[in-house]
Protein backbone atom coordinates (compact mmCIF):
# COMPACT_ATOMS: atom_id res chain seq x y z
CA UNK A 1 0.00 0.00 0.00
CA UNK A 2 1.42 3.40 -0.97
CA UNK A 3 1.47 6.60 1.06
CA UNK A 4 -1.36 8.04 -1.02
CA UNK A 5 -3.50 5.11 0.06
CA UNK A 6 -2.67 5.84 3.69
CA UNK A 7 -3.86 9.39 3.15
CA UNK A 8 -7.09 7.94 1.87
CA UNK A 9 -7.70 6.55 5.36
CA UNK A 10 -7.28 9.95 6.99
CA UNK A 11 -10.26 11.68 8.62
CA UNK A 12 -9.87 15.33 9.49
CA UNK A 13 -6.09 15.09 9.41
CA UNK A 14 -6.00 12.00 11.66
CA UNK A 15 -5.07 8.44 10.74
CA UNK A 16 -6.12 5.69 13.13
CA UNK A 17 -3.67 2.79 13.03
CA UNK A 18 -6.63 0.45 13.48
CA UNK A 19 -7.93 1.53 10.06
CA UNK A 20 -4.58 0.92 8.39
CA UNK A 21 -4.30 -2.49 10.04
CA UNK A 22 -7.81 -3.34 8.88
CA UNK A 23 -6.73 -2.49 5.32
CA UNK A 24 -3.91 -5.02 5.48
CA UNK A 25 -0.94 -3.00 6.65
CA UNK A 26 1.42 -5.12 8.81
CA UNK A 27 2.03 -3.39 12.15
CA UNK A 28 5.84 -3.04 11.96
CA UNK A 29 6.03 -1.82 8.32
CA UNK A 30 3.20 0.61 9.09
CA UNK A 31 5.09 2.13 12.00
CA UNK A 32 8.23 2.47 9.89
CA UNK A 33 6.35 4.11 7.02
CA UNK A 34 4.60 6.59 9.28
CA UNK A 35 7.86 7.72 10.86
CA UNK A 36 9.85 7.82 7.64
CA UNK A 37 7.20 9.83 5.79
CA UNK A 38 6.82 12.49 8.47
CA UNK A 39 3.59 11.54 10.20
CA UNK A 40 3.32 12.84 13.79
CA UNK A 41 2.11 10.67 16.63
CA UNK A 42 -0.83 12.29 18.40
CA UNK A 43 -1.43 9.52 20.92
CA UNK A 44 -1.43 5.73 20.96
CA UNK A 45 -3.35 4.59 17.90
CA UNK A 46 -3.60 7.99 16.18
CA UNK A 47 -1.26 9.88 13.84
CA UNK A 48 -1.39 13.34 12.24
CA UNK A 49 -0.79 13.48 8.52
CA UNK A 50 2.40 15.28 7.40
CA UNK A 51 2.17 19.06 7.64
CA UNK A 52 -0.54 19.10 10.30
CA UNK A 53 0.03 20.94 13.57
CA UNK A 54 -0.70 18.70 16.54
CA UNK A 55 -2.64 21.33 18.46
CA UNK A 56 -5.69 21.04 20.68
CA UNK A 57 -8.26 20.61 17.85
CA UNK A 58 -6.35 17.70 16.31
CA UNK A 59 -5.83 16.08 19.70
CA UNK A 60 -9.56 16.37 20.40
CA UNK A 61 -10.41 14.90 17.01
CA UNK A 62 -8.07 11.94 17.55
CA UNK A 63 -9.57 11.17 20.95
CA UNK A 64 -13.11 11.38 19.57
CA UNK A 65 -12.26 9.09 16.65
CA UNK A 66 -10.88 6.56 19.12
CA UNK A 67 -13.92 6.92 21.40
CA UNK A 68 -16.81 8.02 19.13
CA UNK A 69 -19.29 8.15 22.03
CA UNK A 70 -17.40 11.05 23.63
CA UNK A 71 -18.55 14.66 23.14
CA UNK A 72 -16.12 17.58 23.46
CA UNK A 73 -17.21 19.60 26.50
CA UNK A 74 -16.19 21.94 29.33
CA UNK A 75 -12.86 23.77 28.79
CA UNK A 76 -12.11 21.95 25.53
CA UNK A 77 -15.48 22.96 24.07
CA UNK A 78 -14.89 26.52 25.26
CA UNK A 79 -11.64 26.57 23.27
CA UNK A 80 -13.43 25.44 20.10
CA UNK A 81 -16.06 28.15 20.60
CA UNK A 82 -13.26 30.72 21.15
CA UNK A 83 -14.42 31.37 24.71
CA UNK A 84 -11.68 32.51 27.07
CA UNK A 85 -10.88 30.62 30.25
CA UNK A 86 -8.16 30.89 32.86
CA UNK A 87 -5.16 28.57 32.79
CA UNK A 88 -6.15 26.64 35.91
CA UNK A 89 -6.07 22.86 35.94
CA UNK A 90 -3.95 20.69 33.68
CA UNK A 91 -3.54 22.49 30.34
CA UNK A 92 -2.80 19.28 28.42
CA UNK A 93 -5.92 17.51 29.67
CA UNK A 94 -8.76 17.14 27.18
CA UNK A 95 -12.36 17.40 28.40
CA UNK A 96 -15.20 15.23 27.13
CA UNK A 97 -18.62 14.11 28.28
CA UNK A 98 -19.82 10.53 27.85
CA UNK A 99 -23.61 10.69 27.34
CA UNK A 100 -23.81 6.89 27.61
CA UNK A 101 -22.46 7.09 31.18
CA UNK A 102 -20.32 4.07 30.34
CA UNK A 103 -17.60 2.70 32.59
CA UNK A 104 -15.16 2.25 29.71
CA UNK A 105 -11.58 3.19 30.69
CA UNK A 106 -10.58 6.70 29.70
CA UNK A 107 -7.78 7.60 27.33
CA UNK A 108 -4.61 9.11 28.76
CA UNK A 109 -4.68 12.90 29.23
CA UNK A 110 -8.47 12.84 28.88
CA UNK A 111 -11.00 13.87 31.53
CA UNK A 112 -14.35 12.20 30.91
CA UNK A 113 -17.44 13.64 32.63
CA UNK A 114 -20.14 11.00 32.97
CA UNK A 115 -23.24 13.17 33.18
CA UNK A 116 -26.52 13.23 31.22
CA UNK A 117 -26.19 14.96 27.85
CA UNK A 118 -29.21 15.05 25.52
CA UNK A 119 -28.70 15.28 21.76
CA UNK A 120 -30.29 18.73 21.82
CA UNK A 121 -27.21 19.99 23.69
CA UNK A 122 -24.81 18.65 21.04
CA UNK A 123 -23.80 20.25 17.74
CA UNK A 124 -21.22 19.53 15.04
CA UNK A 125 -18.37 22.03 15.03
CA UNK A 126 -15.21 21.66 12.96
CA UNK A 127 -16.19 18.07 12.25
CA UNK A 128 -16.53 17.13 15.92
CA UNK A 129 -19.46 16.56 18.27
CA UNK A 130 -19.32 19.44 20.74
CA UNK A 131 -21.60 20.76 23.47
CA UNK A 132 -23.52 23.88 22.46
CA UNK A 133 -22.35 27.17 23.94
CA UNK A 134 -25.03 27.51 26.67
CA UNK A 135 -24.41 23.93 27.78
CA UNK A 136 -20.63 24.48 27.67
CA UNK A 137 -20.67 27.47 30.02
CA UNK A 138 -23.33 25.85 32.20
CA UNK A 139 -21.05 22.82 32.60
CA UNK A 140 -18.17 25.11 33.59
CA UNK A 141 -20.37 26.88 36.13
CA UNK A 142 -21.47 23.58 37.67
CA UNK A 143 -17.92 22.23 37.76
CA UNK A 144 -16.12 25.38 38.96
CA UNK A 145 -13.92 26.95 40.13
CA UNK A 146 -15.89 30.19 40.28
CA UNK A 147 -13.39 32.60 38.73
CA UNK A 148 -12.63 30.34 35.79
CA UNK A 149 -16.33 29.75 35.15
CA UNK A 150 -17.23 33.44 35.26
CA UNK A 151 -14.35 34.35 32.97
CA UNK A 152 -15.84 31.92 30.45
CA UNK A 153 -19.40 33.20 30.95
CA UNK A 154 -18.45 36.85 30.49
CA UNK A 155 -16.25 36.05 27.51
CA UNK A 156 -19.14 34.21 25.84
CA UNK A 157 -21.52 37.12 26.48
CA UNK A 158 -19.40 39.86 24.92
CA UNK A 159 -17.43 40.91 21.87
CA UNK A 160 -13.88 39.65 22.34
CA UNK A 161 -10.62 39.35 20.45
CA UNK A 162 -9.54 35.72 20.77
CA UNK A 163 -6.62 34.21 18.92
CA UNK A 164 -6.02 37.48 17.11
CA UNK A 165 -9.56 37.63 15.70
CA UNK A 166 -12.56 39.58 16.93
CA UNK A 167 -15.76 37.63 17.48
CA UNK A 168 -19.31 38.55 18.46
CA UNK A 169 -21.10 37.28 21.58
CA UNK A 170 -21.86 33.58 21.27
CA UNK A 171 -24.70 33.25 23.79
CA UNK A 172 -27.00 35.18 26.13
CA UNK A 173 -27.59 35.22 29.87
CA UNK A 174 -31.10 33.89 29.30
CA UNK A 175 -29.75 30.88 27.39
CA UNK A 176 -27.23 30.10 30.13
CA UNK A 177 -29.91 30.37 32.82
CA UNK A 178 -32.07 27.95 30.87
CA UNK A 179 -29.16 25.51 30.53
CA UNK A 180 -28.79 25.53 34.33
CA UNK A 181 -32.40 24.55 34.95
CA UNK A 182 -31.68 20.81 34.79
CA UNK A 183 -31.43 19.41 38.36
CA UNK A 184 -27.79 18.37 38.30
CA UNK A 185 -24.97 18.39 40.83
CA UNK A 186 -23.68 21.92 41.38
CA UNK A 187 -26.68 23.64 39.75
CA UNK A 188 -27.68 25.70 42.80
CA UNK A 189 -24.15 27.02 43.33
CA UNK A 190 -23.82 27.67 39.60
CA UNK A 191 -26.96 29.84 39.63
CA UNK A 192 -25.54 31.86 42.52
CA UNK A 193 -22.31 32.41 40.60
CA UNK A 194 -24.16 33.37 37.44
CA UNK A 195 -25.77 36.26 39.34
CA UNK A 196 -22.27 37.74 39.62
CA UNK A 197 -21.78 37.79 35.84
CA UNK A 198 -21.49 41.19 34.18
CA UNK A 199 -21.70 41.33 30.36
CA UNK A 200 -19.82 44.64 30.40
CA UNK A 201 -16.48 43.00 31.28
CA UNK A 202 -13.91 43.45 28.54
CA UNK A 203 -11.28 40.85 29.43
CA UNK A 204 -10.50 37.96 31.79
CA UNK A 205 -8.36 40.32 33.86
CA UNK A 206 -11.30 42.70 34.29
CA UNK A 207 -13.54 39.83 35.36
CA UNK A 208 -11.10 38.60 37.99
CA UNK A 209 -10.32 42.13 39.21
CA UNK A 210 -14.02 42.79 39.76
CA UNK A 211 -14.42 39.49 41.62
CA UNK A 212 -11.45 40.31 43.84
CA UNK A 213 -13.00 43.67 44.68
CA UNK A 214 -16.40 42.10 45.36
CA UNK A 215 -14.79 39.52 47.64
CA UNK A 216 -13.14 42.40 49.52
CA UNK A 217 -16.48 44.18 49.97
CA UNK A 218 -15.75 46.83 47.33
CA UNK A 219 -18.52 47.70 44.88
CA UNK A 220 -17.20 49.83 42.00
CA UNK A 221 -19.26 50.83 38.99
CA UNK A 222 -18.01 48.80 35.99
CA UNK A 223 -17.57 50.38 32.55
CA UNK A 224 -18.48 53.73 34.04
CA UNK A 225 -19.20 56.64 31.71
CA UNK A 226 -17.39 59.91 32.45
CA UNK A 227 -17.04 63.14 30.47
CA UNK A 228 -14.01 65.22 29.54
CA UNK A 229 -14.18 69.01 29.99
CA UNK A 230 -15.01 69.39 26.27
CA UNK A 231 -17.94 66.96 26.59
CA UNK A 232 -16.42 63.79 25.11
CA UNK A 233 -17.43 60.51 26.71
CA UNK A 234 -14.90 58.08 28.12
CA UNK A 235 -15.51 54.68 29.70
CA UNK A 236 -13.53 53.44 32.68
CA UNK A 237 -13.09 49.82 33.68
CA UNK A 238 -14.18 50.68 37.22
CA UNK A 239 -15.17 53.84 39.06
CA UNK A 240 -15.84 54.47 42.73
CA UNK A 241 -17.95 57.47 41.79
CA UNK A 242 -18.53 58.91 45.25
CA UNK A 243 -14.81 58.95 46.02
CA UNK A 244 -13.76 59.84 42.47
CA UNK A 245 -11.41 56.86 42.19
CA UNK A 246 -10.97 55.31 38.75
CA UNK A 247 -9.41 51.87 38.33
CA UNK A 248 -8.10 50.66 34.98
CA UNK A 249 -6.96 47.10 34.24
CA UNK A 250 -4.38 46.57 31.52
CA UNK A 251 -4.51 43.25 29.66
CA UNK A 252 -1.55 41.08 28.74
CA UNK A 253 -1.50 42.44 25.18
CA UNK A 254 1.13 45.18 24.84
CA UNK A 255 0.34 47.93 22.37
CA UNK A 256 3.92 48.51 21.35
CA UNK A 257 3.69 51.03 18.51
CA UNK A 258 4.50 54.69 19.10
CA UNK A 259 1.04 55.73 17.93
CA UNK A 260 -0.62 53.32 20.34
CA UNK A 261 1.59 54.60 23.16
CA UNK A 262 0.67 58.20 22.34
CA UNK A 263 -3.03 57.34 22.27
CA UNK A 264 -2.68 55.62 25.63
CA UNK A 265 -1.04 58.67 27.18
CA UNK A 266 -3.65 60.99 25.65
CA UNK A 267 -6.48 58.87 27.04
CA UNK A 268 -4.80 58.78 30.46
CA UNK A 269 -4.57 62.57 30.53
CA UNK A 270 -8.15 62.99 29.30
CA UNK A 271 -9.47 60.71 32.03
CA UNK A 272 -7.64 62.70 34.70
CA UNK A 273 -9.32 65.87 33.42
CA UNK A 274 -12.81 64.40 33.86
CA UNK A 275 -14.60 66.08 36.78
CA UNK A 276 -15.79 62.68 38.03
CA UNK A 277 -12.19 61.46 38.46
CA UNK A 278 -9.96 62.62 41.29
CA UNK A 279 -7.43 59.80 41.09
CA UNK A 280 -6.64 57.01 38.63
CA UNK A 281 -5.06 53.68 39.53
CA UNK A 282 -3.79 51.36 36.81
CA UNK A 283 -3.04 47.67 37.36
CA UNK A 284 -1.61 45.08 35.02
CA UNK A 285 -3.08 41.63 34.41
CA UNK A 286 -0.11 40.24 36.35
CA UNK A 287 -1.12 42.38 39.33
CA UNK A 288 -4.67 41.02 39.14
CA UNK A 289 -3.69 37.37 38.87
CA UNK A 290 -0.49 37.28 40.95
CA UNK A 291 -0.76 40.18 43.44
CA UNK A 292 -4.46 40.59 44.20
CA UNK A 293 -3.92 41.40 47.89
CA UNK A 294 -1.55 44.23 46.98
CA UNK A 295 -4.02 45.53 44.37
CA UNK A 296 -6.88 45.56 46.89
CA UNK A 297 -4.63 47.27 49.43
CA UNK A 298 -3.77 50.03 46.95
CA UNK A 299 -7.45 50.57 46.17
CA UNK A 300 -8.39 50.70 49.87
CA UNK A 301 -5.59 53.16 50.62
CA UNK A 302 -6.65 55.42 47.76
CA UNK A 303 -10.29 55.34 48.88
CA UNK A 304 -9.26 56.23 52.43
CA UNK A 305 -7.09 59.13 51.27
CA UNK A 306 -9.77 60.48 48.94
CA UNK A 307 -12.41 60.52 51.67
CA UNK A 308 -10.06 62.65 53.77
CA UNK A 309 -9.34 65.14 50.97
CA UNK A 310 -11.61 68.06 50.12
CA UNK A 311 -13.60 67.56 46.91
CA UNK A 312 -12.11 68.98 43.72
CA UNK A 313 -13.91 72.08 42.51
Amino acid sequence: MALTELRGLVEGGVLLTSRALAEGWPRVPLARRLRSDGWSRIRSGAWAEPGREVGLPLRLRAAQLLRPQLVVSHRSAAHLWRIETLTTGTPDQLAFTDPALSARPSLSEVRVHRIPLPETDIVNRAGMRVTRVPRTVADLLRAGPRDDALVAVESALTFRRVGGQRRAPVTTLAAVRLALEAPRLGAARAKDWLRLADPRAGSPAETVARLRMLDAGLRPEPQAEVHTPDGRRRYLDFLFREAGLAVEIEGYAYHGSRDAHRRDIARFNQVLQCPEVRRLLRFSAEDVFNRPAWMIGEIRNALTELTELPERR
